[in-house]
């Protein structure tokens, strides 16, 4: 009798679980990016180093607030917490603060955040495009900061 082979037999468990990160280590997913980070306090919301927030949201921590270019929030024992001995930002806080959302899964330590609504305004009033980046269909990479003082058409299309 013949036996059923698979053509494909690499492929023949396609959903098995794979490590998102490392052991221990959370995952951020903010405008595009994936940011690991390996050290965040216990909590209920996402605590972070303070020294992480500029590669996870661009915000910067400085006297007057949490800034990012004009955009300044005060912060207060809300957003810095302070957890044996060590003191943290508290990233829930903040998206809360400015209206952002959010989704978690706690079990997987996977965060994902939206666009903060403040920066989103700020874009339409300034008529500035948000910055990203296109191949186009000779490979070059386009960026917007490329057709400064141009006109330009942007097209999008997808297929879902």
């Amino acid at each position: 009798m013949a036996k059923a082979m698979m053509a494909y037999p690499e492929l023949r468990y396609p959903f098995e679980e794979t490590p998102i990160h490392p052991e221990g280590a959370t995952t951020v997913l903010y405008q595009g990016s994936e940011i690991t980070l390996t050290d965040t306090g216990d909590g209920e919301g996402l605590l972070a180093r303070p020294e992480d927030l500029p590669r996870i949201n661009g915000f910067e921590l400085k006297p007057e607030g949490a800034c990012y270019g004009e955009l300044c929030v005060s912060v207060g024992d809300d957003l810095l917490v302070e957890r044996d001995g060590r003191q943290w930002f508290d990233l829930t806080a903040f998206a809360e603060r400015l209206d952002q959302p959010y989704v978690a899964d706690a079990q997987s330590r996977v965060w994902s955040f939206a666009e903060i609504p403040e920066k989103r305004k700020s874009m339409m009033v300034d008529a500035m495009v948000p910055d990203f980046e296109v191949t186009d269909r000779h490979g070059n990479v386009i960026r917007p900061v490329d057709l400064k003082g141009k006109k330009a058409l942007i097209v999008t299309w997808s297929s879902w």
